[in-house]
């Protein structure tokens, strides 16, 4: 086995055997890389240990330690295998009682969690347009006025009522929960914000209070908690409506945009500008296929008294068509009946012959000697007695 294969497998074993612990101690010998990293040795009155915090981890921490410091680390034990050193892999740091604050911390955290102060169907929806805005902080606070800017900025024409409380300070949170239930009581915004600037977490802590948490839950109006910067997290944050990583923040979650609301209102109006002058033109359109569909009523009656005229030249010229072919048939018809008169055939000389009953005699067959008939003539008719017939 190498020396590399040895401190890698001894390193394995180490960060194996000690998961993620606390450890308190004296920093010293503190050292601050251009990488960022921070390389720094813990010790008590008996023994010290090496220590690394890289930049990606003290990047969260909002204080910088100093020589002498009693902190306690959060860390795993690790191996720098290039040199065999045993030291500690820092993943956390605080203050040295910060410990105690941090189990009450979480201790009143899930005592609120299993009560459902957390849950988010619980949470109130923020007005779009609040018509007044509650503040509840120290009326001397660096961030008020930077709440006060950002109101004025975004939407000053809403009008701001200030609870005034200490907000950092032994015993204040009684205070802040009187500010916030006095809000609650007045009713007279339709939103609020609790806020204060950054600070250690003893300087929070007022706002990790029961007695804040529970007049927060207990308020009507929605709120928002903006307290601290964005890397810090209290009791308010989780029972607020809405969480704001900053006062300013707040701020702007709490109103709109003067500026987004007038290029909203822009594109509204240019929207509605292009439907109006649509619909107008399609109306244009439809008034002037109505106006060339539209005829006055002396240009209808003359319309009218042509078309009678029309119907009547061409009603005329059936009817004389029509008559002029019957009386073309009539004609013919007479023709043929003159033609098929038997009186005209007696005209010509010939006569017909009638037996006593009247019937006609084609043939002499139906004549025997001493029948009577009658002949008719062109004029007049004479008796005959048949004397002998002839075939």
């Amino acid at each position: 086995m190498t020396v590399s294969e040895l401190n890698r497998l001894a390193n394995q074993v180490l960060t194996q055997s000690f998961p993620l612990f606390w450890v308190s101690g004296e920093v010293s010998n503190l050292t601050r890389a251009a990488s960022g990293h921070w390389y720094f040795s813990l010790k008590d009155n008996k023994a010290q240990v090496r220590c690394v915090m890289f930049k990606g981890r003290n990047s969260y921490i909002d204080w910088t330690p100093k020589e002498g410091d009693k902190v306690e680390a959060r860390c795993n034990v690790t191996l720098y295998e290039a040199r065999g050193e045993f030291q500690l892999t820092v993943e956390f740091l605080q203050r040295a009682g910060l410990g105690v604050l941090f189990e009450a911390f979480e201790k009143l955290k899930l005592k609120l969690q299993a009560e459902g102060l957390f849950d988010s169907q619980l949470k109130k929806q923020l007005p779009i347009h609040p018509k007044k805005i509650g503040i509840v902080t120290s009326p001397d606070a660096a961030a008020l006025r930077d709440v006060l800017t950002t109101l004025k900025r975004r939407m000053p024409s809403i009008p701001i009522v200030i609870y005034p409380t200490p907000v950092q300070g032994k015993g204040v949170a009684t205070l802040i929960a009187n500010a916030i239930n006095q809000a609650n009581l007045r009713a007279e915004c339709d939103v609020l914000i609790i806020c204060r600037g950054g600070g250690s977490i003893e300087d929070l802590w007022q706002f990790n209070e029961e007695v804040v948490a529970r007049a927060i839950a207990n308020c009507n109006i929605p709120t928002i908690s903006g307290v601290g910067h964005e890397t810090d997290f209290t009791i308010c944050d989780f029972v607020a409506d809405t969480r704001a990583a900053t006062p300013t923040a707040a701020a702007e979650l709490a109103t709109p945009s003067r500026e987004s609301l007038l290029n909203s209102l822009n594109v509204l109006k240019n929207q509605l500008t292009r439907n109006m002058q649509y619909l107008l033109n399609q109306r244009a359109q439809s008034l002037d296929y109505l106006a060339r569909r539209l005829i006055s009523p002396i240009q209808h009656i003359e319309q009218q008294k042509s078309r009678l005229a029309q119907i009547s030249y061409r009603l005329n010229s059936s009817l004389n068509q029509q008559l002029h072919t019957k009386q073309h048939n009539l004609i013919r018809l007479s023709q043929n009946l003159q033609h098929l008169n038997p009186q005209a055939v007696l005209t010509r000389g010939y006569a017909f012959v009638q037996n006593t009953l009247g019937e006609i005699v084609t043939s002499s067959q139906q004549l025997k000697s001493g029948d009577e008939v009658t002949m008719t003539f062109n004029v007049g008719s004479a008796d005959a007695i048949i004397s002998k017939p002839k075939p």
